[in-house]
C-alpha cells in the first residue's frame, strides 16, 4: 500500500440512484470505517467543525476508541460539514486512489440524502433553497423585503429565527430591484476592438446571486471584458443547485444540472467560452455535476468549457494580453481566497488577477471565512461560524489594507462581520463584493 498524498486524488462518480446508497445499515458501517480512520489520522483537526466534534466524541467516550461512541452523535458531525471540500483536496492522505478511498465530504453528502430521502428536512430549509423562486417574489419588492431582513429590524428577523431557524445576528444577503439579466439586456458595453482578446466570446452564468441579489460584480465582469474586447452574453437558465447539494437533495440538483447544460451548450457549439460569477457554482457545474449525472454529454461538454471568473482573466492575459489602461488602485487589498475556489484546484487566481494591477499591494488570505453557503446563517452554526472565521477577520483587521475582498459574496460579508465583531477600533477596510471590481476601477471603470 502506498501512503496517500502522492498522486492526485480522484474522485467517483456520486452513487446516488443505487439503493444501497440509502440502506441505513450499509452507510453506518461506512461512516464507522472513515471516522476510525480519521480519528486514528487527525490531520483535519483544524479545518471545520466536523473533526473536532469527531475527535471529542471519541475522547470523552468510554474506551477513548470510537466503538463506544453513539451512533446516533455521528449527527453532530454531518451536520458540521460545510461541504468546502478542503478536507478532500489538501488534507487529507488516504483520499483516491489511496487503497482507503476517503471522500469525507461525498460521505457526509449520502448521510444527508439518506435524511432527505426520509423526509427529515424542514419545510423552512426546503424553501429556503429554492433560491430562483424566492429572489422572483423578493426582487420587485426589493426595499421592503431588504428592510425586514435586516439585522437591526429585530422585529421581522426574530420571526424568522423562530420560524426558520436564520440567526438573527447573521448578516442576509440584500436583493436587488433591477437582476443582472435586466440591466443587461438594457445597456450593451462597447467592444475593444484594439484590445489582444478580441474576438473571444463568453457568456455569464449570471448565478443566482449574481443575478438577483448583487448585480455589481457581474456588471463590473462585463466591463472589464468588453475592454479586453471580448463580447459577453449574460444567461440564467437556472438555479446551479449548490443549496440542494447542501440538503442532501441530489436528485433535484441532477434535474437543475440537465436544464442549466442544455440552456448552455448551444453557445458553447456557437464558440462562446462560459464563465460562472459565483466559486460555488463552477464548482458545481466543473467538478459536482459530472459526477452526478454520469454519461450526459451536455453536462460533460458544459463542465470541459466553463471558467470561474478569475480563471478567465488570467487565462486573457496569459493567451492574448491585457488590454492596456489600467492604473494602481492605492491603499491595498485583503483578499480572502474563498474555499471553493480552492476546491476548484486552479491555484488562486484571484491572486493572479489582481496582480495584473499596477503597484498591486494584495495580502492573501487563504483560509476558512468560517460561513459555509446557509450554514453559516443558521441558528445552530453561526458561534461556530464567527469563531472559525475570527482568525481571517484578524488577519484583515490588523493588515491595514484600505480594501477587502473575496470571490465568494457570502464570505465577504461574514468577513466583515467578524471584523465589527473584534471592536478593534482600527480603520475598518472596504468591502468589495468580488475582485474583478478593482479591477473594473483600476480600469476606470
Amino acid at each position: 500500500m502506498r501512503e496517500g498524498s502522492l498522486e492526485a486524488p480522484t474522485r467517483h462518480p456520486i452513487d446516488w440512484q443505487n439503493p444501497d446508497y440509502y440502506d441505513e445499515a450499509k452507510l453506518e458501517a461506512e461512516l464507522h470505517r472513515v471516522f476510525d480512520i480519521c480519528h486514528g489520522c487527525r490531520r483535519c483537526f483544524n479545518l471545520c467543525d466536523s473533526f473536532p466534534i469527531l475527535f471529542d466524541l471519541v475522547d470523552e467516550s468510554k474506551t477513548g476508541e470510537l466503538d463506544s461512541v453513539d451512533t446516533k452523535d455521528f449527527k453532530k458531525v454531518v451536520d458540521a460539514c460545510t461541504l468546502c471540500d478542503m478536507c478532500f483536496l489538501t488534507k487529507c492522505p488516504y483520499v483516491p486512489p489511496h487503497e482507503f478511498n476517503l471522500d469525507f465530504p461525498h460521505l457526509m453528502l449520502r448521510a444527508r440524502a439518506l435524511e432527505a430521502k426520509k423526509g427529515e428536512l424542514t419545510f423552512a430549509d426546503k424553501e429556503i433553497a429554492k433560491t430562483d423562486r424566492n429572489a422572483k417574489l423578493a426582487g420587485p419588492l426589493a426595499p421592503i423585503a431588504n428592510w425586514a431582513t435586516r439585522t437591526s429590524n429585530k422585529f421581522t428577523r426574530g420571526i424568522m429565527e423562530k420560524a426558520a431557524s436564520l440567526d438573527a445576528r447573521a448578516e442576509l444577503p440584500e436583493y436587488a430591484s433591477a437582476s443582472l439579466i435586466n440591466q443587461a439586456n438594457a445597456a450593451t458595453p462597447e467592444i475593444n476592438r484594439d484590445a489582444p482578446a478580441f474576438g473571444r466570446k463568453a457568456v455569464l452564468y449570471a448565478t443566482c446571486f449574481t443575478n438577483y441579489n448583487d448585480p455589481d460584480p457581474g456588471l463590473a465582469a462585463r466591463a472589464v471584458l468588453a475592454k479586453n474586447g471580448v463580447e459577453t452574453v449574460v444567461v440564467h437558465p437556472h438555479c446551479c443547485g449548490m443549496p440542494m447539494l447542501e440538503q442532501g437533495r441530489i436528485e433535484e440538483v441532477a434535474k437543475n444540472a440537465k436544464i442549466v447544460a442544455d440552456a448552455l451548450v448551444p453557445w458553447i457549439d456557437k464558440g462562446y467560452d462560459i464563465i460562472a460569477l459565483v466559486p460555488s457554482c463552477a464548482l458545481m457545474v466543473k467538478f459536482e455535476w459530472p459526477l452526478i449525472v454520469t454519461g450526459n454529454a451536455n453536462v460533460t461538454k458544459l463542465s470541459q468549457n466553463t471558467f470561474d471568473l478569475s480563471e478567465y482573466i488570467v487565462d486573457i492575459a496569459k493567451r492574448n494580453g491585457m488590454a492596456p489602461g489600467m492604473t494602481a488602485v492605492p491603499g491595498g487589498v485583503s483578499l480572502h481566497i474563498a474555499c471553493h475556489s480552492r476546491a476548484q484546484n486552479m491555484g488562486q487566481k484571484a491572486t493572479e488577477m489582481l496582480k495584473l494591477i499596477p503597484e498591486a499591494d494584495v495580502q492573501v488570505i487563504e483560509r476558512c471565512s468560517g460561513h459555509g453557503g446557509a450554514w453559516g446563517f443558521k441558528k445552530p452554526h453561526f458561534d461556530t461560524a464567527m469563531k472559525v472565521g475570527k482568525p481571517v477577520a484578524r488577519q484583515v483587521d490588523t493588515g491595514g489594507k484600505r480594501y477587502v475582498t473575496s470571490e465568494c459574496p457570502l464570505a465577504g460579508v461574514h468577513i466583515q462581520q467578524g471584523v465589527d465583531a473584534l471592536g478593534s477600533g482600527k480603520p475598518k477596510a472596504e468591502l468589495i463584493k468580488h475582485p474583478i471590481q478593482l479591477m473594473a476601477r483600476a480600469y476606470g471603470l
